[in-house]
């Protein structure tokens, strides 16, 4: 279905912007523009790639512009006003992870849905790695009965190496709102949102690049008998990033850098194993597909406005949990509209 307005202006050029840039310029149905106020950004992602149609230096003169669809790749305290004022002005929305810093924002930004009736989808991208769309099949089909733990290890030092701004060593809990996208995947793989989170995190090592803290072990507590635990820390290199989930009639492990997955059954013993692709472009391009495809009418948002604040309450609730060293209730979604 052809798009009545196909231009589509990725706004911020760090990496992530530029992966997406560079990525919708492979397609040949949507007219791709860049905006960018930093002269530095704006001079190195065109070293990088080829200029694009159209190169906007303010927000506010590209809006004036009437996009189709605007992708949010900005600092996260941006998200907020920038996908509201998108939103208002007519266009589609493909904001990056997380939906916002703050509660306040999150809901701002599902009330201009709710007013404007446009798409929002936010960057969760891990819902379209291969492999752990395997994992939530293996879940969602019994395979492994009763889902009794989940724990996730990532470490990435190399995130800080690659930060341009390096606001982590200066935003107090970058760390838990950087890696947004597990709350997300827990609640996309399990099905239910937790209700009270405990976090214990430090700040340690002699490194170059730090963050405040750059260690954290997180625990989300649920109504039913259920525990999922996290460890982050952007100290590790290389990079590791482990799922294991766990119940009655059999557990997986998924190593997503490899692609490699095993998972066992209780009844047989047996522990089988499956290579999946661990490329990330492959993962963008289908979450491309999905905005679009959602923009047309031909399925919901994967990660709506509902849902993204959902993962908003959970991290919020984790800052509080972190600063104040006790465990945090996490409030259910407040309704919109």
């Amino acid at each position: 279905m052809a798009l009545a307005n196909n231009r589509i202006v990725v706004v911020g050029l760090g990496s992530i912007g530029r992966r997406h840039a560079r990525l919708l310029a492979e397609r040949n149905d949507v007219m791709v523009e860049w905006c960018e106020s930093i002269p530095a950004a704006r001079e190195f992602a065109l070293s990088q790639m080829a200029p694009p149609g159209r190169l906007h230096v303010s927000f506010a003169d590209m809006l004036a512009t009437k996009p189709g669809m605007v992708v949010i790749a900005t600092p996260h305290s941006s998200h907020c006003e920038q996908t509201v004022a998108a939103l208002q002005a007519g266009a589609h929305v493909l904001c990056e992870k997380p939906m916002s810093d703050t509660v306040e924002g999150g809901r701002k930004m599902a009330e201009a849905v709710a007013e404007t009736k446009h798409v929002l989808t936010v960057g969760f991208q891990l819902h379209f790695n291969p492999g752990l769309r395997r994992v939530r099949e293996l879940i969602t089909s019994g395979a492994l009965g009763q889902i009794v733990s989940v724990h996730c290890r990532v470490g990435t030092y190399i995130t800080l190496v690659n930060s341009k701004s390096r606001y982590q060593a200066t935003t107090e809990g970058a760390l838990l709102l950087d890696y947004a996208h597990q709350p997300d995947v827990f609640h996309w793989l399990l099905g239910v949102r937790p209700i009270a989170v405990e976090v214990r995190g430090i700040q340690a090592g002699s490194l170059a690049h730090q963050s405040r803290p750059n260690v954290a072990c997180i625990s989300y507590l649920y109504a039913q008998p259920l525990l999922v635990t996290m460890d982050l820390n952007y100290v590790q290199m290389p990079e590791r990033h482990h799922y294991e989930i766990v119940g009655d009639a059999g557990w997986v492990h998924f190593d997503f850098n490899t692609g490699l997955l095993r998972h066992g059954r209780c009844a047989s013993q047996d522990v089988i194993e499956e290579q999946t692709s661990g490329e990330r472009d492959p993962m963008y391009r289908d979450e491309h597909q999905a905005f679009l495809d959602a923009i047309a009418g031909e399925r919901l948002p994967e990660s709506s406005a509902w849902d993204a604040l959902g993962t908003v309450l959970v991290v919020d609730s984790s800052l509080a949990a972190l600063r104040s060293g006790t465990r945090v209730e996490i409030p259910s979604s407040p309704p919109i509209g």
